[in-house]
This record gives structure tokens, C-alpha cells and sequence, in this order.
């Protein structure tokens, strides 16, 4: 059997190398995506589920609006949803978040601290609250927070306990 060399077969070996570093490429680019995350605070039971990258993320409550950046929710009064956000690096965001009515607004640093710890820090005033008892009560100004278990992660674990 013989090799067929002429320009046809050129070609086909050049589409199929452009079509495997594309995809080599784009895969590198999706892997690459540190500011798309589920944190959670133990400590407080606040959640921050971003996607810096393209407004992907239904908010509880907002769902008419579409999808966001974002939002914080959990243990404080009301959602706050991501309306802003600069990228320092892959280590380091300013987010601004918004309460769900809109009348107030916060700034705040997440900066990565290890693989799977974020710090987070509002910046000035501290707006987002929380119900305790009958009155409103500000949140930390810092927290610690963790990558939230993913939900495949969360069935596997529910699945070994029983």
C-alpha cells in the first residue's frame, strides 16, 4: 500500500493538527478559570458563588433578571448580587455586590490564600447584615472561606454514609 503525499493529504494534516491544538488550547483556557467558584464559610454559613468570566449563575430570588456574575447569600439578611468586579490576578478580586432591592452597595477583596482557602474582606463601610434575634446585626468584616464540595461530591459523600 502506498503513502499518498500530494496536496490533498497536506492538507488533511494540517486541518487535523489546527484542530488538535485548538482544542489543546481551549482546554488549557477552561482549566485555567480561577475565579469561577463555590465558597462557603463554616464559621459564619455564608456562601459566594461567582463566575467572573460570564454571567452564568442564577440568583435565589432574582431569577427574573437572568443569570449574573454572582451572588453571597446564606446566614445574612436578604442576596447580594455580584454588579461589578476587577481581576488583579489569579490570586486577587475586587468584587462590588448589591442587595437585592438595590439600595445599597459593597465593596470587597477575595484573595486566595492556599489552594482551597479565600479570604475575604469587605471594604469600608460594612452594609451586608444578618438577622439576629430581632435586630440586624453586621457581619464580620473578614472572613475565611472554602471551596464548597461540588454536588457530584456531595451525593458520592451521601451515598458512602449509607
Amino acid at each position: 500500500m502506498q503513502n499518498y503525499t500530494g496536496p490533498i493529504a497536506k492538507l488533511h494534516r494540517r486541518s487535523l493538527t489546527t484542530i488538535a491544538a485548538a482544542f489543546v488550547f481551549s482546554t488549557a483556557i477552561l482549566a485555567e478559570q480561577p475565579w469561577r467558584l463555590r465558597l462557603h464559610s463554616p464559621e459564619e454559613k455564608i456562601d459566594l458563588h461567582i463566575d467572573l468570566y460570564e454571567e452564568s449563575i442564577d440568583v435565589p430570588g432574582l431569577e427574573a433578571f437572568g443569570p449574573m456574575n454572582g451572588y453571597l447569600g446564606g446566614n445574612i439578611y436578604g442576596v447580594w448580587y455580584v454588579v461589578g468586579f476587577d481581576i488583579k490576578d489569579d490570586r486577587q478580586a475586587t468584587l462590588t455586590i448589591a442587595n437585592d432591592l438595590g439600595s445599597e452597595d459593597q465593596k470587597l477583596t477575595l484573595t486566595q490564600t492556599s489552594d482551597s482557602t479565600y479570604q475575604l474582606k469587605f471594604l469600608g463601610y460594612n452594609a451586608v447584615k444578618r438577622a439576629q434575634g430581632r435586630k440586624l446585626v453586621k457581619i464580620p468584616g473578614e472572613m475565611r472561606m472554602v471551596k464548597a464540595p461540588s454536588a457530584t461530591s456531595l451525593r458520592k459523600e451521601r451515598k458512602q454514609e449509607q
